[in-house]
């Protein structure tokens, strides 16, 4: 049995993670409930968020706290983390991983469509930073980990919408690093290849696209959920204290 890293620093930190109700997120939440920080994630899906709950009781940990919220409306956003602050005290760690990776034929896309996918992919991050960027300074410091995506770097075609958006995370990050800096305050992105989330394997995962992943990765094996977790739970940590303004890609060796 693997024995991975425990980080003290974590212990006791109220984290908030977005989109936690299944996928990356999902394994985020777990993650975080075992190094003993408490928990609260934002997910639209009830039915999922409560798995996410009742795996992290089976395992033992505290149960993390759900708030249902569509992060497209954003006083929801500003009232979830506002609620989570409340149940949990100041947010001093915030994982922006909610998105949908939906596949859109370039000239079907109407301004509508595009403005809608901009919000589920990119414009939450910017709203649920600024929510708790006053706690983390009145902390004396935090971290950001915004999840980004390798998509936009291999020049994935078939979903412009999605790629533009995790192009904009990069910049979004670096800016946020800039500013939030003098707080002690540090912002990263972690940019996941292909993930095998259930959403990957259901969807878009056929023969084809295995021999792909086999072909392009240099790790020629499946990634998982729970590595992105653990690379998301460096960066969160004071191990990785001197570290901010970056994108780690963790994809295998893809890029």
């Amino acid at each position: 049995m693997t024995t991975y890293a425990t980080y003290p620093s974590l212990a006791g930190r109220s984290v908030l993670i977005t989109g936690g109700g299944s996928g990356i997120g999902a394994a985020t939440v777990q993650a975080f409930a075992a190094q003993q920080s408490k928990v609260a994630f934002i997910d639209f899906d009830a039915e999922a968020s409560a798995k996410t709950v009742a795996a992290a009781r089976a395992a033992g940990h505290a149960a993390p706290l759900f708030l249902e919220a569509d992060l497209r409306d954003i006083e929801a956003l500003r009232a979830a983390v506002a609620e989570a602050a409340r149940v949990n005290g100041d947010i001093t760690v915030l994982v922006n991983n909610a998105a949908r990776d939906d596949r859109h034929p370039f000239d079907t896309v109407t301004p509508e469509y595009w403005d809608d996918r901009i919000a589920v992919n990119l414009r939450h991050q910017f709203f649920a930073a600024q929510a708790v960027q006053p706690m983390m300074k009145r902390q004396g410091g935090g971290s950001i980990v915004n999840l980004g995506s390798v998509s936009w770097l291999v020049g994935q075609g078939g979903m412009h919408a999605y790629t533009a958006s995790k192009a904009a995370v990069v910049g979004l990050t670096r800016g946020q690093a800039r500013d939030f800096g003098p707080d002690n305050i540090r912002v990263n992105c972690v940019a996941p290849g292909w993930i095998m989330t259930e959403r990957q394997r259901t969807l878009w995962l056929d023969e084809a696209g295995e021999a792909e992943l086999m072909h392009r990765q240099c790790l020629k094996r499946k990634l998982w959920p729970e590595e992105i977790a653990r690379v998301i739970l460096f960066f969160a940590a004071d191990d990785s204290s001197c570290m901010t303004n970056q994108q780690y890609i963790a994809d295998g060796g893809w890029v």
